[in-house]
């Protein structure tokens, strides 16, 4: 590994155990071995470089989440909010960190970029996988993805299981074409 390798792995590290308001550049640099110039020198900035790490640890993430869709596509619904359910109790860290950097977008226009192209790409990802391969449903899941996850972290004993999630979007439309 390089040293932009090394630093990508710190920040990932350091996202894990602190959390993206919490790490600093000296952080990473301590666990990296390298040197503070270096992550200017690579990344641009500390921000740049945490939020490279958060896309990167929540790609590896969802692509977990992304392997249990079921091949029957009247099950992969419930099945998909079961398995990213799973995914915030499991790792939890992961899923904190990114709400975090998520609130960072609005103040810093290269993390706001960086997270808007891994949300088009998650989109697309996301409607590869659905049964008609549909970009308008792709958008909304991962926008009651983005709301599930923010539900978790102010009150996970009180958001709703895949049952409940996967029933109430069913009403919803029901609703919608009524």
């Amino acid at each position: 590994m390089g040293v932009p390798d090394d630093l990508l792995a710190a920040a990932k590290q350091c996202l894990s155990e602190r959390g993206y308001a919490r790490t600093t550049v000296r952080d990473i640099v301590a666990v990296s071995g390298s040197n503070l110039a270096a992550i200017n020198y690579h990344f641009r900035s500390k921000d740049a470089l945490l939020t490279q790490a958060m896309i990167e640890v929540t790609g590896e993430a969802v692509a977990e989440v992304l392997k249990a869709f079921p091949d029957d596509s009247k099950e992969w619904f419930e099945a998909f909010w079961a398995e990213l359910i799973a995914s915030f109790r499991s790792r939890p860290m992961v899923w904190r960190a990114n709400v975090e950097t998520l609130a960072q977008a609005p103040h810093l226009p290269d993390v706001r970029t960086s997270l808007a192209e891994g949300q088009a790409l998650a989109r697309r990802e996301l409607a590869q996988r659905l049964p008609r391969q549909d970009e308008a449903a792709a958008q909304v899941l991962l926008t009651l993805f983005i709301g599930l996850l923010v539900r978790w972290q102010i009150d996970p004993d009180h958001a709703p299981t895949a049952h409940e999630l996967a029933a109430g979007i069913r009403s919803l439309g029901a609703a919608a074409d009524g």
